[in-house]
């Protein structure tokens, strides 16, 4: 009985506070993509919060895989801007390069998730990196 799947209805409230996290990650990812145009790392924070706080309130629902899509995509952008930061210091452009690539996939990954999610539709197993 310990490993039984319960199916819990979806609270509504979940998919507002999913469509908010969405909506705060685009705005970065966006700002990430466009020169010019920096998002606060401020507004990343809240989304983050958003999505750990309503994780565990969204287990047993579709909607959980969105906020663990979210908080990885976060998680492997940091680590991916942390690896390559060394290149902004030899070069330039190759730090450039790299950065940007970061940024799209990130703006990719948010892009897909609001998507699924407007579909009502959870992120499958093999998509969550």
């Amino acid at each position: 009985m310990a490993n039984d799947i319960v199916n819990v209805e979806p609270d509504e409230s979940l998919k507002t506070w999913g469509w908010v996290s969405y909506i705060l990650h685009l705005i970065v990812a966006i700002g990430a993509v466009l020169p010019g145009a920096q998002a606060s790392i401020v507004i990343l924070l809240v989304a983050l919060v958003i999505d750990f706080v309503k994780r565990d309130d969204a287990a047993g629902t579709w909607q959980a895989s969105h906020f663990s899509w979210r908080i990885r995509s976060v998680l492997w952008a940091g680590l991916l801007y942390i690896v390559t930061s060394w290149l902004w210091l030899l070069f330039f452009v190759p730090g450039w390069i790299a950065w940007s690539l970061i940024s799209l996939w990130f703006l990719y990954r948010i892009v897909k998730g609001m998507i699924r999610m407007n579909d009502n539709r959870p992120m499958e197993p093999k998509d969550v990196i």
